[in-house]
């Protein structure tokens, strides 16, 4: 008897020494985030990512069981201004949220160094345009302040950590012939706001490109835009969308085409440090 005793008492011992993140944890939503336990790197190591632009920034690709399980070393800011595991969607502008290009951009961004930890900023307003990206704007739809909340929430993460890149994809409410007059004055005017906002005048910029089934004289107009922008102010990169598929909606990216887009941004990141180290 006393030796059954001592047996089923180190049985139980042995249970509990068992750690509870044996099994991935899945977030059924952020809010089941809101205490997970986020160790930071040094301010250095902490790479800064800033995501805006409009709703296939933001991600409307249907979210699985996967996209649910934190990735190691990447994180996201809450709309409340804390860091927590990242996971999908990554944006809260409107309830229709989803899979978007960041969290694979992170992923391979963390892969390829071991150091470093990826906080991700999401700041991208689903339907703004590109008149909703000036300082004092109101836009209706998402109930803020696009330009100035992307400022305010970028100063909050960089308490943390550092700028690695801007991600952009915006463009799809000014795709007619007259909005998209002056978009690369407008883009121009808010990529250099952004960098002399945070003294980084080479921040690297990531353009995504739009994606039509038919082109249109606006959606051209907009593609040019852009890349005329790229062409500017450099380091910059534009970063193609061919070959993705929309969701039934026809106007958003579908989950696995904003996967590849995130390892597209990623490459392109890194062709503009190989062609920096080059210079």
């Amino acid at each position: 008897m006393q030796q059954r005793r001592l047996f089923s008492l180190l049985l139980t011992l042995l249970l509990f020494a068992i750690p509870s993140y044996t099994q991935p944890v899945r977030a059924q939503n952020n809010d089941d985030l809101s205490n997970a336990a986020v160790e930071l790197p040094s301010k250095e190591k902490f790479r800064i990512v800033v995501l805006a632009g409009q709703s296939n920034m933001a991600g409307r690709g249907f979210v699985e069981e996967e996209d649910k399980i934190p990735i190691p070393r990447v994180y996201m800011l809450s709309k409340e201004g804390q860091w927590v595991p990242a996971v999908d969607p990554v944006h809260y502008d409107k309830p229709s949220a989803g899979v978007g290009p960041g969290r694979a951009f992170a992923q391979l961004l963390v892969e390829s160094d071991p150091t470093i930890a990826v906080g991700l900023v999401p700041t991208a307003c689903g339907g703004s345009s590109i008149d909703h990206w000036e300082p004092g704007v109101f836009f209706n739809q998402t109930k803020s302040y696009p330009f100035d909340d992307a400022i305010s929430r970028t100063k909050r993460a960089l308490e943390d950590g550092e700028l690695e890149a801007i991600l952009w994809r915006q463009g799809e409410s000014d795709a007619t012939v007259q909005k998209a007059v002056n978009h690369a004055e407008k883009l121009q005017t808010f990529f250099e706001r952004f960098r002399k906002e945070f003294d980084a005048p080479n921040l690297p910029i990531l353009i995504g490109e739009l994606f039509y089934e038919e082109e249109t004289d606006g959606s051209q107009a907009i593609h040019r835009a852009q890349l005329e922008v790229v062409e500017k102010l450099q380091p910059a990169a534009f970063v193609s969308a061919e070959g993705t598929v929309l969701n039934p909606d026809r106007i958003h990216f579908d989950r696995q085409s904003q996967i590849e887009q995130g390892k597209r941004f990623f490459k392109a990141l890194q062709t503009l440090k190989e062609q920096g180290n080059d210079r």
